[in-house]
């Protein structure tokens, strides 16, 4: 008798709990995307972002004071902050306003979407989903630990971090 055969004589558990495999859905389901592409995805978009951080940072003297030893004061802190939020949504917001993507996520063929997979609306996408991870990740002695909580939600069934769960997305393959 074969593996499938004793599969399937096998009596089933009725108490057994339901088990959804979100990897095959079947067509006309929305599918998650991998761990992996939303790390890819992240990456790129980190490359992106250090074509502004550092040219930033270089002329606003914080390179200067970094190497003196010197820590960067609380103002310079949401300075820094603002004006990477504003890049971000300078670089990524026609994207998200559009189709729910930013570069990295249009690159790999991902998207956010609501939890009903609809595009989500632009605004409460931007106040929701990337403003509070960034604001937190400000607040001095704790901020690195909000956004390194965030990403390792990711490892839950339903693969949604903190920024998904306060904002009501989640990430699917949009092919």
């Amino acid at each position: 008798m074969n593996e499938r055969q004793t599969t399937m004589n096998a009596p089933q558990n009725p108490y057994s709990p339901t088990r959804v495999d979100l990897e095959a859905s079947p067509p006309g389901v929305l599918q998650l995307a991998t761990r992996g592409t939303r790390l890819g995805a992240a990456i790129i978009d980190g490359l992106i972002s250090l074509a502004f951080v550092f040219p930033y940072m270089w002329f606003s003297g914080t390179f200067e004071a970094a190497m003196r030893g010197q820590q960067m004061s609380f103002t310079s802190v949401l300075a820094m902050g603002g004006a990477g939020f504003a890049f971000f949504l300078l670089v990524h917001g026609y994207l998200l306003y559009r189709s729910g993507q930013t570069i990295g996520k249009k690159l790999l063929n991902i998207a956010i979407v609501t939890l009903e997979g609809n595009k989500p609306d632009f605004l409460p996408l931007v106040a929701k989903r990337y403003l509070p991870i960034q604001l937190a990740s400000m607040i001095p002695f704790v901020g690195s630990f909000p956004p390194m909580i965030d990403v390792l939600f990711i490892f839950r069934e339903d693969r949604r971090c903190v920024h998904d769960l306060i904002a009501g997305t989640r990430v699917i393959n949009a092919s």
